[in-house]
């Protein structure tokens, strides 16, 4: 959508942006109103920043919620995913130059020149990095870059479990794309391009799961076990059913975890190498059932548990897909709550340190309330983050009031799944 700053400004109070709106965060009216405040004032603040009188675009990406299969995509298993209702989004105009000049919500002024695209060490673990990386690979690809000004707001706080990296390297293809090339790039690709950024120019070691829920928009279930990984979209609506969506964030700290999350593919693959193979998706689970005498020689114990979680999470997300498509919801629930239960046990990533452990107490709450009920699971990476639950309407209230009391305000989040990955008003 080409329009200067003050035709945007009328567009957007018009019913059908509204209806772009509800799709995207709800269908509550005090929702609309507020994504109606929130993109005027990041315009206005975009206008004062950067002072532009060139077309005005909103471009955004949603965070993610991972469902079923935690841990499974770097190995190339399978995943039940889900964007949700918060984004990372950004006001934006393009540019006659190289330059990329970006101004984040509490962050100061990031200015890039893209004539340079080779990773630099110094923008390790910073959102300049990202920028640069999606750059850097789309060039590679072939597509066409350039220059632009964005402001950037966002509702998927860093730490929260919901990938805001993800939604920021999603949403900044989107821009390139939009703006330089045919504004229709495959989901994908998208996806491909940000992981790209995230591993080779950020220094984060991800798997492909959080970059695909983004760029692909819904309820989906992807199978990494080739290059280019299956995607089925799903429908169901949980709400429909009784059922609130709840992410609680209990106040870990990511601090000092690199190392963590990088044990769990590197133990998952040494079990592979075993076999002469790179991933355990390329092992057959009886083989390696059948070689645990020899296989407990050669690595650590808990590189084999990691590998008997990924089998059996891979299982359950089939289990998980197959009782939603049948509405068996206890059945799903049931394989949710298992899921997060060799989590704890086999993959063991709900702490990181004996006497630092919110998550556990974040999920002993949640059973505590939802046992019989509902379902609770570890959301995302673990060690720190957040827990994923599904919350009878009825018991909504008592549930946000436990976890707000024992974690503060706003640590429990009541979320939708957004249709829609890396979306621009249209």
């Amino acid at each position: 959508m080409t329009m200067d700053y003050r035709e945007m400004m009328s567009y957007l109070k018009t019913e059908t942006v509204r209806k772009q709106f509800m799709q995207l965060y709800g269908t509550q009216p005090d929702m609309i109103e507020a994504q109606i405040a929130r993109h005027t004032e990041l315009m206005e603040k975009h206008q004062r920043f950067f002072g532009t009188d060139k077309p005005i675009h909103f471009i955004s990406a949603p965070g993610r919620m991972e469902i079923g299969g935690n841990h499974t995509d770097h190995n190339h298993g399978k995943v039940l995913a889900a964007s949700a209702s918060l984004d990372t989004l950004a006001c934006v105009s393009k540019r006659d130059d190289s330059f990329v000049r970006v101004r984040s919500e509490g962050y100061p002024l990031i200015e890039i020149d893209l004539r340079t695209l080779d990773p630099k060490e110094n923008e390790k673990g910073r959102t300049a990095g990202l920028i640069r990386g999606v750059a850097d690979k789309m060039v590679q690809l072939g597509y066409k870059i350039g220059g632009f000004e964005a402001t950037v707001t966002s509702s998927v706080v860093s730490g929260s479990g919901l990938s805001s990296s993800a939604a920021y390297e999603v949403m900044t293809c989107a821009v390139f794309d939009n703006l330089y090339n045919q504004g229709n790039m495959d989901f994908t690709v998208n996806a491909k391009i940000s992981q790209y950024a995230e591993n080779v120019h950020f220094g984060k070691p991800s798997g492909l799961l959080d970059q695909m829920a983004s760029a692909a928009g819904g309820l989906v279930t992807v199978d990494f076990e080739n290059e280019t990984p299956l995607v089925k979209s799903l429908q169901y609506d949980f709400a429909g059913h009784g059922y609130a969506i709840c992410v609680v964030a209990p106040g870990g700290s990511h601090a000092n975890l690199t190392d963590h999350y990088a044990a769990i593919p590197s133990e998952m693959k040494k079990v592979a190498s075993f076999f002469g193979k790179s991933v355990l998706r390329e092992v057959p689970e009886e083989t390696f059932m059948q070689s645990l005498g020899e296989l407990h020689k050669k690595v650590s114990d808990r590189a084999i548990l990691r590998a008997f979680h990924f089998y059996k999470e891979n299982a359950r997300v089939d289990a998980q897909v197959k009782a939603l498509e049948e509405d068996e919801l206890e059945v799903f629930f049931d394989a949710i709550i298992e899921s997060g239960r060799s989590s704890a046990m086999y993959l063991q990533n709900i702490y990181a340190f004996p006497d630092k452990q919110p998550l556990t107490l974040a999920l002993a709450l949640a059973e505590n309330i939802l046992k019989g009920c509902g379902a609770w699971r570890v959301h995302g990476g673990g060690f720190a983050g957040t827990t994923l639950n599904f919350v009878p309407l009825d018991k909504l209230e008592i549930f946000k009031k436990t976890m707000e009391k024992a974690f503060g305000p706003r640590s429990c989040l009541v979320l939708n799944i957004r249709p829609f990955g890396a979306y621009e008003i249209k």
